[in-house]
């Protein structure tokens, strides 16, 4: 049976969500105590609610924990999206994903019962920052608050060398899982395999060790 999905709080985050979920012919039902946000995802959600998801009683009416999924992306409005998080578990809805304004907000997300908490300004800030900063980093995804996986150009100072010459895992306690090279992927590639420039490494680690990592690819 197809998974039904709430997304409640339709700003830019939110409304995404929507789109890309119907983009994926999923059942997915848009609230908002805005009508004007509402009315503009009433033509692409499932169902488009004006409701307000801090009273209990409206979100008993509305069947709330029938559904699979619920996605708090309620946007400056830390207490109401508080007290929807709570609401919602408390109703016994499977699985909650809330968005954190900040670090504090997610500790209290995480108490009251999140199933998961997400950081998407922090984290668009961390890949941006990250993707700046270096001419080798492609990508930055946070795996968790101390892991990432990282995207990382192969320099000319690599090519021609493997990856037991390069000894990024003990030096530094990184692991490269795959590599990028034109339209092939290499997946846990042999340590003796020698890199060409422009491959692309996929490396998982602490995050103190990437950006250790980092700051040694950029000082070379």
């Amino acid at each position: 049976m197809d998974k039904e999905y709430v997304v409640i709080g339709l700003g830019r985050f939110g409304g995404s969500i929507v789109r890309e979920l119907n983009a994926l012919d999923m059942d997915v039902m848009a609230i908002d105590k805005d009508e004007h946000r509402v009315d503009e995802y009433s033509d692409i959600a499932t169902h488009a609610v004006v409701a307000d998801t801090t009273d209990e009683a409206v979100m008993k009416s509305l069947g709330i924990r029938n559904f699979d999924h619920v996605i708090v992306s309620i946007g400056e409005n830390i207490q109401a999206s508080t007290l929807t998080t709570l609401i919602l578990k408390e109703l016994g809805v499977k699985k909650v994903t809330a968005k954190a304004q900040n670090d504090y907000h997610a500790k209290i997300l995480n108490k009251i019962g999140a199933d998961t908490v997400v950081h998407p300004e922090r984290d668009m800030g961390r890949r941006i920052a990250h993707n700046v900063a270096s001419a080798t980093v492609l990508d930055y995804l946070e795996l968790s608050d101390e892991h990432s996986i990282v995207e990382m150009k192969a320099t000319e100072a690599m090519a021609g060398q493997t990856l037991i010459d390069l000894d990024i895992r003990a030096q530094f306690g990184i692991n490269i899982i795959a590599i990028k090279r034109r339209k092939e992927i290499i997946v846990s590639p042999a340590p003796d395999m020698a890199l060409e420039f422009d491959d692309i490494l996929i490396m998982i680690g602490h995050d103190n060790d990437l950006t250790r990592y980092e700051k040694k690819i950029a000082h070379e």
